[in-house]
C-alpha cells in the first residue's frame, strides 16, 4: 500500500524539480528525503526521476504516477475541507426553553431574524414554564427566573424586566377611570392560579389588589388575551403587551414587579456553533430591544 506522506513528498519533487527545495519546503534533511523516495521507488519497482542539467526530471513511470497522486490529492482536500465545513457550519436544531411570556411574545415573532442571519437552523421554541433539565439534554439553551446554582452550565443575566398593571380601554370606559390603588376594589381582576404562581411579588399582589378575580389561568397567553378583551384587570408582562390589544398601562409608579431572565446553556456546548449562534442571536436582539422591557 502507498504511503501518503511519501506521495507528497513525490508531488513535492515534480514540481520543485528539485531534491533541496522539495527537502526544506517538507522540513526534510536530503538523507530523509532521499531515503523515503528509495522505499517508494522500490515499493513500486520504478525509479520515477532522473536528474539532468535542467534539475530533477520525472520518467515515464513518474509522470504516471503524477496523475494519480495530484488526483488523490485533489481528493483528500475536497474532503478535509468538508469536513472542516461540519464542524464550523451553523446549521442544524437548536432546542431553546423559555418562560412562555418571552418566547411567545419575543422570541417567536423574530425567528424570521434569525433565519435570515443563519438559514441552516432550525430553532424549536418549548415556551412553559416548567424548569428543563439542560444536564440530560430536555434543551440547547434555556432561558429562566432563576440563575442556575449547579451543574456544568455557562450563564449570564439577559435582561431585567418589568411587569404591569393593564386593563382594556373598553373595561375602563365601563368601570371609570383609575387614579389610585383604592380605585381597583370592586373591579374583575385576572391572574394566575394560586398554586402554580412561581413569582412571590405576583402572590402578594394578586392578595392585595383583587378582591373580585374573575378568571385565573396558568397560560400567560391566556390571561393577555382575557385583559385585552376586557374581561378583567391583570399584571402582564410590559414587553409582550402591543397596541392591537388597545391596553392602558395602571399605576405605573405603584403596581410594578421587576424580575430578571437568565440564558444558560450546559458548558460541553459552549463551543457548538450552533449554539453560540443562537445564544448571540438572542442577546443582541434583547439588546437592541431593551426599552421595551
Amino acid at each position: 500500500m502507498l504511503d501518503w506522506d511519501n506521495l507528497r513528498l513525490f508531488l513535492s519533487i515534480s514540481r520543485t524539480g528539485s531534491f533541496v527545495a522539495s527537502a526544506r519546503g517538507l522540513g526534510l534533511n536530503h538523507t530523509t528525503l532521499a531515503r523515503r523516495l528509495t522505499a517508494l521507488e522500490e515499493s513500486l519497482g520504478v525509479r520515477l526521476f532522473d536528474r539532468s542539467p535542467r534539475g530533477v526530471q520525472p520518467t515515464r513511470a513518474g509522470i504516471e504516477l503524477l496523475a494519480h497522486a495530484e488526483r488523490m490529492e485533489g481528493e483528500l482536500n475536497a474532503a478535509s475541507r468538508s469536513l472542516q465545513g461540519q464542524d464550523t457550519q451553523v446549521s442544524g436544531t437548536v432546542r431553546l426553553a423559555t418562560p412562555e411570556a418571552f418566547g411567545t411574545s419575543f422570541v417567536a415573532p423574530r425567528v424570521h431574524l434569525l433565519n435570515a442571519q443563519h438559514p441552516g437552523i432550525e430553532l424549536e421554541l418549548v415556551p412553559e414554564s416548567r424548569a428543563v433539565n439542560l444536564s440530560k439534554r430536555e434543551a440547547d439553551i434555556a432561558v429562566s427566573l432563576h440563575r442556575p446554582d449547579h451543574g456544568r452550565l455557562r450563564a449570564a443575566r439577559l435582561i431585567d424586566y418589568r411587569i404591569g398593571l393593564y386593563a382594556s380601554r373598553e373595561l375602563l370606559a365601563r368601570t371609570g377611570p383609575v387614579a389610585s390603588v383604592e380605585d381597583l376594589k370592586g373591579l374583575p381582576f385576572v391572574s394566575y392560579i394560586e398554586e402554580m404562581i412561581d413569582l412571590p411579588e405576583l402572590r402578594n399582589l394578586d392578595q392585595s389588589l383583587a378582591e373580585r378575580c374573575v378568571f385565573r389561568s396558568s397560560s400567560v397567553s391566556a390571561q393577555m388575551e382575557a385583559v385585552a378583551s376586557g374581561v378583567g384587570v391583570g399584571m402582564l408582562h410590559r414587553f409582550a403587551v402591543t397596541p392591537r390589544m388597545d391596553v392602558e398601562r395602571l399605576l405605573p409608579e405603584t403596581v410594578e414587579v421587576t424580575r430578571s431572565y437568565w440564558m444558560m446553556f450546559h458548558a460541553d456546548l459552549a463551543r457548538v456553533p450552533r449554539i453560540r449562534a443562537v445564544a448571540d442571536f438572542l442577546s443582541g436582539q434583547v439588546r437592541a430591544s431593551a426599552a421595551i422591557f
